[in-house]
């Protein structure tokens, strides 16, 4: 099944708290603090690789979660780091952060990562907190929250060259003939409803890779038939071979459905019709087929270049290939990467102030923001030493001095998430 956008959540590993130990040898007097370093949790990172082609593993997962990092141990030895998660996508994913809209990557070489979600620092055991003044700190610090996010996935196919046209033109057949690709391919209307990629491999051509696209009809640029879904695959194409059936048997008309097609092309957005096309008149071994070409010929101007076809008997393919190469050397990239966001970080607030004083009553202030968020997650509550830790570094930042400019006084009371403290002068 091809799958070429999904929605997941994605959660990379929290860090592993510190450990609180002390060293406890018989023979070492005042041993000291001993606690070691939480491991770093794992990371969500997103790979392309050429080997994918849909994003079928992702329909099915529908989210993605690394583990934690080990907890700090004694004789301070640090936590064991958790593993990353790598997820393997097709070249041409694009990740989006739903929430915002924001691309947060765009994979277009194979091999090519992006760090997703990235694990949480492990926490400090309370050896790293020992100094002159402290020479036995009683409290850690926990490790950092991983990310969660949800992420919307999408593929848009990376192909040298794309194969358009009305449905049961001839696209599958020739991709089959041209490269490696395997299409099903069955007599009926939407024969191709998925794209496929193949590599074209010709003597004395550089290799370079076609897809097959599904058909389009009119009114595909609005969603008919399979609409948005086949017109986002060329847009980063850079040549387009524009097949046009001339068989009697199909009952159109060339010039018509040539027309239709550019017409879509022309109202979908990414200026898909400045794509230079090369237009391939397909089945020219059935009896009529001249007569509807030359037909065809004399509607468009007289410099227009056709390749006339038979997938049956091979007619004109070398000299298509060795054609359509030859344009596609002498035709620019029509796409950039997408502008991605700078690497998302957990703590990224940007209306919030670092420390914000709400006062609630005459005598009692209720305290928030990005650094008292960050610093209570951080420190296990349940000692005071750990509690005058925490109190330390939001006086350090600058707590008290902000206190009294929003009217703060002596015996005031101060409510930090589910902890009171009394304004002390």
């Amino acid at each position: 099944m091809f799958i070429d956008e999904v929605n997941i959540l994605v959660r990379s590993g929290k860090g592993g708290d510190g450990k609180v130990a002390f060293r406890r040898e018989k023979y070492v007097p005042k041993g000291g603090p001993a606690g070691g370093n939480g491991g770093k949790g794992g990371s969500i990172i997103f790979q392309a690789d050429e080997g994918k082609s849909t994003l079928t593993d992702l329909k099915y997962q529908k989210h993605v979660f690394a583990k934690d990092g080990e907890p700090g141990k004694n004789k301070n030895m640090a936590g064991k780091d958790a593993e990353d998660v790598i997820v393997m996508v097709p070249i041409g994913t694009i990740i989006y952060n739903e929430k915002t809209n924001e691309v947060l990557a765009d994979l277009t070489k194979h091999g090519e990562q992006s760090l997703i979600a990235k694990g949480g620092r492990g926490g400090r055991g309370n050896t790293a907190f020992a100094n002159s003044r402290n020479k036995a700190p009683k409290f850690q610090e926990n490790g950092e929250l991983g990310q969660e996010l949800d992420l919307r996935v999408e593929l848009k196919l990376l192909a040298d060259v794309g194969l358009i046209g009305f449905p049961s033109v001839g696209k599958s057949t020739l991709i089959t003939i041209l490269s490696k690709a395997s299409p099903k391919i069955g007599d009926y209307p939407f024969t191709t409803i998925t794209p496929n990629l193949g590599v074209v491999e010709y003597a004395g051509v550089q290799p370079f890779v076609l897809a097959d696209m599904p058909g389009l009809i009119e009114g595909a640029h609005q969603g008919a038939g399979l609409g948005i879904q086949f017109l986002k695959h060329i847009e980063r194409t850079r040549v387009l071979l524009h097949m046009v059936d001339m068989s009697p048997s199909s009952l159109r008309d060339p010039y018509q459905d040539y027309q239709t097609i550019n017409n879509e092309l022309e109202k979908y957005e990414f200026d898909l019709l400045k794509r230079p096309q090369i237009i391939v008149a397909s089945k020219m071994d059935e009896d009529g087929a001249e007569a509807r070409l030359k037909e065809f010929k004399d509607k468009l101007p007289k410099d227009t270049k056709i390749y006339p076809i038979s997938a049956m008997t091979n007619q004109n393919l070398k000299e298509l290939v060795f054609g359509t190469k030859a344009l596609l050397d002498q035709t620019p990239f029509f796409y950039e990467k997408q502008e991605v966001v700078e690497e998302y970080v957990e703590y990224h607030f940007e209306e919030e102030k670092d420390i914000e004083i709400r006062r609630t009553k005459d005598d009692t202030y209720n305290v928030t923001g990005a650094l008292i968020e960050k610093t209570y997650r951080q420190r296990s509550l349940a000692t005071d030493e750990n509690i005058q830790a925490f109190l330390a570094k939001l006086r350090k930042a600058g707590l008290d001095q902000l206190l009294r400019e929003s009217g703060a006084k002596n015996g005031d009371t101060i409510i930090i998430y589910d902890l009171e403290f009394e304004f002390v002068e």
